[in-house]
């Protein structure tokens, strides 16, 4: 983040650039939770369930051996990822990629747990609930000032 100094006159105006450089913009600014960045967490939630997909198809590809398992999960790996480098334009990458780990995790897991491939015991949906509620918190946190630089 850097400051420009624009004089027009007799006064001094200074605006905040991003890493673009653009004037406005504030690039990667730690604005976690604030409005205004609303579709970036809808982008962001979307990137975690193609997470959840893509692991998915991942274990039905049998190593890559089953074509539609295959490509449901090359397709989707893909849009996930673009999705999550979409999000981070407006929300930190620490908090965006602990977001999307956490929930792609999560739904991964449960939808494990309800298709039978993986047992369900108490313990285990308490521990999905804590990631769950972690990624929650981490969207409920005020707004961090970026680092000096």
């Amino acid at each position: 983040m850097t400051e420009n100094t624009v004089n027009s006159g007799n006064t001094a105006n200074t605006r905040k650039t991003g890493r673009s450089g653009k004037s406005g913009e504030s690039g990667n600014s730690g604005n976690s939770g604030n409005s205004g960045n609303g579709i970036f967490w809808v982008i962001l939630l979307a990137s975690a369930l193609l997470e959840a997909v893509w692991a998915t198809a991942l274990g039905l590809s049998n190593g890559f051996t089953q074509l539609m398992p295959t490509v449901v999960f090359a397709i989707t790996a893909v849009l996930s990822m673009l999705g999550l480098g979409i999000a981070v334009k407006r929300i930190p990458l620490g908090t965006a990629y602990a977001v999307w780990v956490g929930i792609g995790a999560a739904l991964t897991v449960g939808w494990a747990m309800i298709t039978g491939v993986e047992s369900a015991s108490p313990l285990k949906l308490l521990f999905i609930a804590g990631i769950v509620g972690c990624a929650a918190g981490l969207k409920a946190l005020p707004a961090d000032k970026p680092a000096a630089e």
